[in-house]
């Protein structure tokens, strides 16, 4: 069996000392309005990536604090090379100062105004010279080595079923383990989906101060369900979990807590924030499969693994999202989406160490080039999880 220490992660050094294992330019839209016009250039330069989204205007308080924050996250995450901010021009978040929040970490960085430049199909030809020549220069860098000390990992679990708990999330906590062991930083999300197992985080915080903001997240999460007069639980599970064999949240959360593995909690951070410790840290996201990607993809994490038992096809515009079936019955049907059998676990044939030891594997690959199939069939999702009325 090969060894750990001997995978071999090859990146792209960044000009404030980061590594990305993608080499995007990221067309930027920082309004819905301007997020057509981004497709169009990007669909126009080989090299580039975008997304689609709703958000970016007529946000005000800690909603447009949050977008922001994941605007710039998107931008600096290490996997961009460079960034077009698309901005219409009136917008409330504005495309001159997120590019200039961007523009700190020292990547190459262009702004565009629709209005500013008269119309669309001129925002158009203009962004897309930018943007080919900020691709020209992109393809000049070359890959070097780097530690499993420098990975963000994000870890998250969609489409759950009764093997989720039992096979492909403990061999997650596996790898979630391997890379904290390895000075990197393992990021567990879905605050909605950890409701029931919170006492067991808590018990692993790092201080007390981490193990009252445990308790403090998950209360907030239900207060929020309260206040709109429903019950968290009508929702989750979802019919595909109950279906698939879940028969409560505090069933589902003792099962996506897995993924944490056994390590300390380092610290609790806010939604597309980027730890400021290594080790295992809880990022504070929705259930929702988009919109957790989105966070820890703003907060840093160069990579995911996303773990399902009834699968999907859910993928990132920038960041590579390895796909871990929990089954072997539908890791063979939706063979096209996903990458990793971990039902191997529920067969008999492997154990969860095994697995993750697969994954780790599979983790080393993605960085040093290997596509997702996500990556391949161009699964570029994204959605911010929205705290606040737009006015």
């Amino acid at each position: 069996m090969t060894r750990i220490d001997e995978f071999e992660l090859l990146g792209y050094r960044r000009p404030d000392g980061q590594v990305g294992i993608r080499n995007h330019v990221l067309i930027l839209p920082t309004i819905t309005c301007a997020a057509q016009t981004a497709k169009r250039i990007s669909e126009l330069v080989d090299g580039t990536t975008t997304f689609i989204h709703q958000h970016g205007c007529a946000q005000v308080g800690t909603d447009y604090e949050q977008t922001f924050r994941t605007y710039v996250g998107m931008g600096t995450n290490p996997n961009v090379y460079g960034v077009i901010v698309l901005g219409l021009g009136c917008e409330t978040l504005q495309a001159l100062k997120i590019a200039d929040a961007i523009e700190k970490t020292g990547k190459p960085v262009e702004m565009i105004s629709i209005q500013q430049f008269g119309s669309t199909l001129d925002a158009i030809a203009q962004g897309a010279k930018k943007a080919a020549q900020m691709v020209q220069e992109a393809s000049l860098e070359k890959r070097t080595p780097f530690s499993f000390n420098e990975l963000i990992v994000g870890t998250e679990c969609g489409g759950s079923d009764a093997c989720s708990g039992l096979s492909a999330n403990p061999a997650v906590g596996e790898v979630s383990d391997m890379i904290v062991d390895r000075g990197g930083t393992s990021i567990l999300a879905e605050t909605t989906e950890l409701i029931g197992a919170e006492h067991l985080l808590a018990n692993r915080a790092a201080d007390d101060h981490v193990a009252k903001r445990v308790y403090e997240v998950i209360h907030a999460m239900e207060q929020r369900s309260i206040k709109m007069g429903v019950d968290i639980r009508t929702g989750n599970p979802s019919p595909g979990n109950i279906e698939g064999g879940l028969s409560s949240l505090e069933e589902k959360s003792l099962g996506a807590a897995k993924k944490a593995g056994s390590r300390p909690l380092m610290e609790l951070i806010d939604y597309a924030e980027r730890p400021s410790k290594k080790g295992l840290v809880w990022m504070d996201t929705p259930g929702h499969d988009i919109e957790q990607l989105t966070g820890m993809t703003a907060g840093g994490a160069q990579i995911v693994l996303f773990t399902s038992g009834r699968g999907t096809p859910t993928g990132s515009p920038i960041v590579p999202t390895i796909k871990i079936a929990t089954n072997t019955a539908m890791f063979e049907r939706m063979n096209d989406n996903m990458d990793i059998n971990a039902g191997t676990i529920i067969d008999g044939d492997e154990t969860p160490k095994d697995v993750g030891i697969r994954i780790l594997k599979e983790i080393a690959l993605v960085c040093s080039g290997k596509k997702t199939k996500a990556e391949i069939l161009k699964q570029h999702d994204f959605g911010i999880w929205r705290i606040g009325p737009t006015f």
